[in-house]
């Protein structure tokens, strides 16, 4: 396979990565300085990038393909406040946890109940 063709593996691959790498940067996980009242906030985010390719040959056709995603999720932010800086996460709850908390209730409620019955 001749590696100097648009559509070689290492110009395939080194293209998507180069694009990416653009794009992983500070302010892409820091958003922009918010400031009232004497208290600055500075977001930051979670991001996670994939991609994956490749390339074939067959007879004398070369052919590439390939695709990637990104995934940028809020995490906390940063409170600038009286000279000190403090990380404040931003606390979510997920739903299997809401699930097996409800599910843990329903099974004691469900035991107690049993077991008053028994008396």
């Amino acid at each position: 396979m001749d590696l100097e063709k648009p559509n070689s593996a290492e110009n395939f691959i080194g293209g998507m990565a180069e694009r990416l790498g653009a794009a992983a940067k500070a302010a892409t996980i820091f958003g922009e300085p918010v400031e009232r009242d004497s208290v600055t906030v500075i977001p930051v985010a979670k991001a996670r990038w994939g991609f994956g390719g490749g390339v074939g040959r067959r007879g004398e056709e070369d052919g590439a393909g390939g695709g990637g995603g990104a995934q940028v999720t809020p995490v906390g932010f940063i409170e600038l406040k009286n000279g000190a800086a403090e990380f404040r996460p931003i606390r979510t709850i997920s739903l299997p946890w809401i699930i097996a908390a409800g599910l843990a209730t329903l099974f004691v409620v469900r035991q107690t109940l049993t077991n008053r019955n028994m008396r």
